[in-house]
C-alpha cells in the first residue's frame, strides 16, 4: 500500500491565525474606532466559537458547537501521535498473531502481516512529512529551533499533508480496536504472566511487577493516577465503617485506633459518588461497580501511608470489612478487596478527576475566553496557548471515548449512559475556587501540615502552582496598575459574566481585583498544564496493565475475607481482549508529550514564538522569569525523586504539557 506525499513546490505563509498584539490593550484605553475594531473581530469570534448544550454523549456540559479550524491539531503533533500509534498497533498486532498460532482467533495469519506492513509504509510516509515539515526524525520538536526551516509549508500543501496524517490517524484508531479478538486467552489458563504479555513489543511497566505489594497500594492513593481524593478523617470513623480497635490493632503494631484519631493519622478513600453508575455488560458478561470505603494510617513515627481496611461497599450489613493478612485463608480476600478499591478509583479517575475537572472544565473557558476576550486583550495572549488543541481532543472523546460502543462503554463498569451522567454530574459540580490546591488540600485535611508527610502529588503540585501563580501576577501587573482598571474592563467583566452562567463554572463571580484574576488565571494555567498532566500521564506507566487498576469487576465482590483463592482474584479481571484494549488506549493517552509548560508559540507552522509585548519578553520580563522559575522547580522535583522510594515525575515541567491536547 502507498501513501504518496505531494512535492513542495513554492513556499507561501500558512492559514493566518490570531497572534497576540506587540501592544496589548485593555477596551477601557482604546479610541473609538479602536474599541470599534475589538467589537467586530468579538463578532467574527462568537460565529466560530459556538455554544451547545446538546453534545448527545454529555448532556448538559456546555461544549464548543464545532471545533474552528485553527483549533485543529497542527503536523507537528500528528507527527508525535502517529509515532505512538504505530508502536502501540505493532504490539496489538503481534499479540493477535500469537493468538491465531494459537487457535484462539480465527482471523487468517495473513489479515494481521498485511497491517504490519501497512504500517510500515504509514511510518515511512509520516517520516517524509515530518523531514518536509522541518520537524527532526531523531530529535526533541519542542527544542527545535524555527531557523531550521527557511520557508513555512505552502498553506495548499499544509492541508494536504493534515489530510493524510488524519487519514493515518483514523487507520491506527481502526487496528487498535480488538471486536474481533475476544477470544484471545481462551486457551490458555487465566494468569498475571499473561496480562504481562500483552505488552508484546512493549515495554511492561513496573506496576505489573509490584501492584500485589501492599506498600504499592498505599503508594498509589498519594502519587498514583488519582491522588486528589486521600482525606483526613477527622475526629471519629464514618458511622457505616465499623472498625473495631481490635481490627485496627492488629494491623498497625504499636498504635491504638484512638491514638491515630486524636493524632489525625487515619486517611480514608470513599468512593460513595460512584452510586450513580448502573452495572452493565459486555458481551452478556455482567459487570460489576462498587463504592468501596478504603482507610489508611501513618504508624506512629512514620510519614507514609500504609492500608488499614477495605470495605468493598458502602453498606456494612452487606460488606465486611477486610484486613491486610499474610495467612493463606485470608491473603485472596484481601487481594480481592485491593481490587475492588482499584477498580473503583479508576472510574473515579476517568469520568469525574480526568475527563470533568480538567478536559470539560477547560473547554468552557476556552470557549468563553475566545467569545469575550478580544484578541489584543493581554488576558486572551495569556490563556489562549493553554487551549491548544482541547476542543479537538474533546470533541474526540465526546464522538468516540465516551461513546456507545467505544472504550468506556467496554472496560468500565457503569452502562455507557451512567457513566456519560457521571461525568456531567462532576463537571457540572466542579468548584472553581475549591479546587485552586491549597484549597483542596486544606479542605481534605492533607495540607503540608497534617500528618501526611509523604504526599508527592500535593507537594510538587504547590512548586508548579506558585510558579504558575507568580508568572499570572507579574503578567497582570503590567497591564492593570489598580483594581479599579480590573473593574472598568467590559470584555472581562463580560467573560467572567459568561464563566458563571453560559459556561455554568460553579462558584465564578466577578472579578474586582488583581489579586482575583491572577488566582482565576492561575488556575486555569494550572488545571490545563499541570493537573491535566499529574492525571493523564499515570495512565501509561500504572492503568495500562489491566489488573493493576481497571474499570470493571467481572465477578461479585466477596461477602467474606476467608476461603478464596488466586483463581477466583484473577476472574475478577477483564476478558484478555478488553485488557489488550485498555493498554491500547490508555498507553496512548499516555505517550504523547507535546509543547510543554513555558514554551509559548503560535500553533501556525512554522510555530513562532507566541508573546509580542516587550514587556513581556524582556531578559528582565515575567516570561524569562517563569522559564527560569520552571528550571528551578523541574531540578527540585529531580532532588526530591532522588530521595524519594519511588519517583514520581508527572509534574516535573519539562513533562508538562502546555495545554490539554491528548
Amino acid at each position: 500500500m502507498s501513501y504518496p506525499i505531494p512535492p513542495l513546490t513554492s513556499p507561501a505563509t500558512a492559514p493566518s491565525v490570531p497572534m497576540p498584539s506587540a501592544d496589548p490593550t485593555l477596551p477601557q484605553d482604546d479610541t473609538p474606532a479602536e474599541q470599534a475594531a475589538r467589537a467586530a473581530q468579538l463578532v467574527v469570534a462568537r460565529a466560530a466559537y459556538g455554544w451547545t448544550t446538546d453534545v448527545p454523549t454529555l448532556p448538559g456540559v456546555p461544549l464548543a458547537a464545532d471545533v474552528p479550524k485553527n483549533d485543529e491539531p497542527t503536523i507537528a503533533w500528528f507527527v508525535v501521535l502517529i509515532g505512538v500509534g504505530l508502536a502501540i498497533v505493532r504490539n496489538a498486532l503481534t499479540v493477535k498473531l500469537r493468538g491465531v498460532d494459537r487457535g484462539e482467533l480465527d482471523s487468517p495469519r495473513a489479515e494481521y502481516e498485511a497491517a504490519l506492513a501497512e504500517c510500515d509504509a504509514i511510518e515511512a510516509s509520516a517520516a517524509k512529512i515530518a523531514v518536509e515539515h522541518g520537524v527532526h526524525s531523531g530529535g526533541n520538536i519542542f527544542e527545535r529551533m524555527i531557523g531550521d526551516v527557511e520557508a513555512a509549508v505552502a498553506a495548499a500543501e499544509r492541508d494536504a499533508h493534515l489530510a493524510l496524517l488524519k487519514g493515518y490517524k483514523d487507520r491506527l484508531e481502526t487496528l487498535m480496536k480488538v471486536d474481533e479478538a475476544m477470544g484471545l486467552g481462551s486457551r490458555t489458563p487465566r494468569s498475571i504472566e499473561a496480562y504481562r504479555a500483552l505488552f508484546a513489543t512493549l515495554p511492561a511497566p513496573a506496576i505489573a511487577y509490584m501492584f500485589q505489594d501492599d506498600k504499592e497500594f498505599a503508594r498509589l492513593r498519594v502519587q498514583g493516577p488519582n491522588s486528589m481524593l486521600i482525606a483526613a478523617v477527622g475526629d471519629t470513623l464514618p458511622a457505616n465503617f465499623p472498625l473495631t480497635p481490635a481490627q485496627y490493632g492488629a494491623v498497625v503494631n504499636g498504635d491504638t485506633l484512638d491514638a491515630a484519631l486524636a493524632q489525625g493519622r487515619l486517611f480514608l478513600l470513599d468512593y460513595k459518588p460512584l452510586e450513580i453508575l448502573d452495572p452493565g455488560t459486555y458481551g452478556g458478561q455482567a459487570k460489576y461497580a462498587w463504592q468501596p470505603l478504603a482507610l489508611f494510617a501513618i504508624p506512629p513515627g512514620g510519614s507514609s501511608l500504609v492500608p488499614v481496611a477495605i470495605q468493598c461497599g458502602q453498606d456494612p450489613a452487606d460488606y465486611p470489612i477486610f484486613t491486610p493478612s499474610p495467612t493463606a485463608a485470608r491473603l485472596w480476600g484481601w487481594e480481592m478487596a485491593k481490587f475492588v478499591v482499584q477498580v473503583a478509583d479508576g472510574n473515579y479517575h476517568e469520568l469525574f478527576t480526568h475527563l470533568a475537572r480538567t478536559h470539560l472544565v477547560i473547554e468552557g473557558f476556552a470557549v468563553a475566553t475566545h467569545r469575550h476576550l478580544a484578541d489584543v486583550h493581554p488576558i486572551w495572549a495569556l490563556l489562549v496557548p493553554h487551549f491548544e488543541g482541547t476542543l479537538f481532543i474533546n470533541d474526540q472523546a465526546a464522538t468516540s471515548l465516551i461513546a456507545a460502543n467505544g472504550p468506556i462503554d467496554h472496560i468500565f463498569a457503569g452502562t455507557i449512559a451512567s457513566c456519560q451522567a457521571a461525568a456531567v454530574d462532576a463537571r457540572l459540580a466542579f468548584d472553581f475556587h475549591g479546587r485552586m490546591p491549597r484549597a483542596d488540600f486544606a479542605a481534605r485535611g492533607v495540607g503540608t501540615d497534617s500528618a501526611l508527610e509523604d504526599y508527592p502529588y500535593r507537594d510538587d503540585a504547590l512548586l508548579v502552582w506558585d510558579a504558575i501563580h507568580e508568572w499570572a501576577r507579574q503578567y497582570i501587573d503590567l497591564y492593570y496598575r489598580h483594581d479599579a482598571d480590573i473593574v472598568a474592563d467590559t470584555e472581562l467583566t463580560a467573560w467572567a459574566s459568561c464563566l458563571a452562567g453560559e459556561a455554568r463554572i460553579r462558584g465564578f463571580g466577578p472579578i474586582t481585583t488583581r489579586a482575583q484574576l491572577a488566582d482565576v488565571c492561575a488556575m486555569v494555567m494550572f488545571t490545563a498544564s499541570a493537573q491535566h498532566a499529574a492525571v493523564n500521564f499515570p495512565q501509561k506507566d500504572i492503568m495500562a496493565f489491566a489488573p493493576a487498576v481497571t474499570g470493571a469487576g467481572w465477578q461479585a465482590a466477596p461477602n467474606g475475607q476467608r476461603g478464596h483463592d488466586k483463581a477466583g482474584w484473577l476472574a475478577m479481571m477483564p476478558p484478555m481482549a478488553l485488557a489488550l484494549e485498555q493498554l491500547n488506549v490508555l498507553e496512548l493517552l499516555g505517550s504523547v508529550h507535546y509543547r510543554p509548560l513555558g514554551d509559548y508559540r503560535s500553533n501556525a507552522f512554522p510555530y513562532p514564538l507566541w508573546f509580542q509585548d516587550p514587556r513581556v519578553t524582556a531578559t528582565e520580563g515575567p516570561l524569562a522569569w517563569f522559564q527560569a522559575a520552571l528550571t528551578g522547580v523541574e531540578a527540585e522535583i529531580a532532588a526530591r525523586n532522588a530521595e524519594r522510594l519511588a519517583p514520581y515525575p508527572y509534574l516535573q515541567p519539562s513533562l508538562i504539557p502546555t495545554s490539554i491536547n491528548i
